[in-house]
């Protein structure tokens, strides 16, 4: 009966939004002529190819955008070396993390833009990719997706799966709950980013043994190798840093540059020295801060502008993508953002933790509480939290005592390893039972011992 109302539901859902593709499709192009869709390859939103589908086995991950599509990288890897008889499609939604991550992927992995969720757009691309899985990252939930997967025989898993509280109670409103229970009996595999959440999928009725819990993946999201032309690059920033003191308030949201501008002038009388890195969570949000900064009479270096860093310049404005994990390796205390307004949902810390910075954090970091929990449990001192008026007294203790900060810097990267360490391993033995073994043809199973896959693991 739960399955009837579910199917009923979605009828609903796949029929209300055939007719408001015609919308969509103006909506898009509006998105393109301001900017925001690729200018190039934004019919790929609509289902339409821009690569050839290569022949045999095709895996399809999908992530929205930067974060959870870095956190995706590390999987993909592994799946590339413990199967390179199957091909790889990665999907990401945004332009702004189709341009970074589109420099971090194996090169034979194939990118795409992820369709949308209506009919003509993911029937079009099932129809040309014809995955054999897919591998949906984090909240990544659309009926039309995930249904017309299910209808091609298609294996579906979720990676880091999570769900916002917003999300959990709309789900879980009696209209709808058949149609998220309908969708999640779909899946071969889900894997939860907190145990917490695990439950939140139970109490939406996902059937219990495909929920398992191998640990959070954007813990792994620092293992990136980095180039001898960044190494090169980082080495040089870092030498205009030398004497200073130096702090950096990364993946600030709007409304968030008043804590940190106000702690960075109120440290500014007792550190005539100061260097304050921001790295604002959006690159124009950066743009405008400089320009009002400079109104103000403040020395700013704006890093798109390749302004380089002076002794007279005290504040150093971030406005590009991908960098982040770089400026982690230059400073030495990290102080996350999206985090110290009501209503923030935190940011990702492993890679401030991975890089050895004294991290803090403000209170509100939504679903990224577990990580922060976890990485406390292990060591009280890797992750401060306190609320913006007390971040002057904790930036000043750093400075003030090396001792102190020291002691920070190494309890974050040993919770961060703590915690990291064989995620990306257990997941993919998790994949590799639940989906290559058992989505796997007759045919392919002497291919499978012919490579030795268990042995690898």
């Amino acid at each position: 009966m739960a399955s009837k109302r579910g199917e009923a539901v979605y009828r609903i859902y796949r029929a209300l939004t055939y007719c408001v593709s015609p919308l969509v499709h103006l909506h898009l192009r509006w998105r393109k002529f301001r900017g925001r869709e690729h200018s190039l390859r934004w019919r790929e939103r609509l289902g339409c190819p821009s690569a050839p589908r290569p022949t045999g086995r095709l895996i399809w991950f999908h992530a929205v955008s930067l974060g959870e599509g870095l956190a995706a990288i590390p999987v993909i890897k592994c799946c590339l070396e413990m199967r390179p008889d199957v091909n790889v499609l990665m999907t990401t939604t945004t332009a702004s993390a189709f341009e970074v991550i589109k420099n971090r992927l194996p090169s034979n992995v194939i990118y795409q833009f992820a369709p949308l969720d209506i009919p003509s757009a993911v029937d079009s691309f099932l129809r040309y990719w014809r995955p054999n899985a897919v591998m949906l990252i984090e909240s990544e939930i659309w009926p039309n997706l995930i249904m017309g997967a299910a209808r091609n025989g298609i294996a579906l898993t979720l990676l880091n799966g999570r769900m916002s509280t917003t999300s959990f109670r709309n789900w879980s409103h009696p209209v709808i709950l058949p149609l998220i229970t309908l969708m999640l009996s779909k899946f071969s595999l889900i894997l939860p980013l907190s145990t917490i959440q695990g439950i939140n999928f139970q109490l939406l009725q996902a059937p219990p043994f495909i929920i398992h819990y191998p640990g959070d993946l954007k813990c792994a999201i620092a293992n990136f190798d980095i180039s001898e032309g960044e190494t090169k690059s980082l080495e040089e920033f870092q030498a205009q840093l030398s004497h200073r003191k130096v702090w950096m308030a990364s993946s600030i949201h709007k409304g968030e540059e008043k804590v940190f501008i106000g702690a960075h002038n109120m440290l500014k009388q007792k550190h005539a020295d100061i260097l304050t890195i921001i790295v604002p969570r959006q690159p124009q949000h950066g743009q405008d801060l400089a320009l009002k900064l400079r109104e103000e009479g403040a020395t700013v270096a704006l890093r798109s502008r390749g302004d380089n860093i002076t002794p007279g310049t005290s504040i150093y404005i971030v406005d590009t993508l991908g960098e982040l994990k770089d400026f982690y390796r230059l400073t030495p205390i990290a102080v996350i953002g999206g985090s110290f307004l009501k209503g923030s949902a935190g940011h990702n810390i492993a890679e401030a933790a991975a890089a050895g910075c004294a991290v803090v954090t403000g209170h509100h970091v939504g679903h990224f509480s577990h990580m922060v929990a976890e990485m406390q449990r292990v060591n009280p001192l890797s992750v401060l939290q306190v609320p913006g008026e007390k971040l002057v007294e904790v930036v000043n203790q750093f400075f003030d005592n090396f001792k102190i900060l020291e002691a920070h810097r190494v309890a974050a990267k040993q919770a961060y390893h703590a915690l990291s360490s064989g995620i990306v391993k257990k997941l993919w033995e998790m994949l590799h039972f639940h989906i290559f073994m058992k989505s796997i043809s007759r045919d392919d199973v002497d291919d499978v011992e012919k490579l030795n896959i268990t042995e690898k693991l």
